[in-house]
């Protein structure tokens, strides 16, 4: 018994809300590093700056500055009729991002 081929994909079809979905996900993830990083610095100047602390801080800014600049590229690309696929490297820089903004953020409070 052989399998029905696949009806060909229309071109004006509807996306549904998954673009909308995965934008409001990149907005959500965008808004907690920014909370990280403001709670870094605000922990890194409690008692006093130090060198470490302050580092760490800016470490967290510039950490979540490169998360912000990905996530605007893709949530600008998911606002195309055909949203082109995230490219792997760009998901991976994305993925670390995030790791190391919870990595300084927690070496921050504890």
């Amino acid at each position: 018994m052989s399998q029905a081929p696949a009806p060909p994909a229309s071109p004006d079809r509807d996306p549904g809300l998954q673009p909308e979905r995965t934008r409001l996900a990149w907005r959500r993830t965008t808004l907690a590093g920014a909370v990280i990083a403001v709670l870094a610095a605000k922990s890194a100047l409690h008692g006093g700056p130090s060198t470490v602390g302050v580092v760490a801080a800016a470490l967290c800014a510039v950490l979540w500055g490169a998360f912000l600049a990905l996530a605007h590229r893709r949530i600008a690309t998911l606002a195309a009729a055909r949203p082109a696929s995230l490219a792997p490297p760009v998901a991976t820089t994305a993925a670390l991002c995030v790791i190391a903004l919870a990595v300084c953020g927690a070496a921050l409070v504890f």
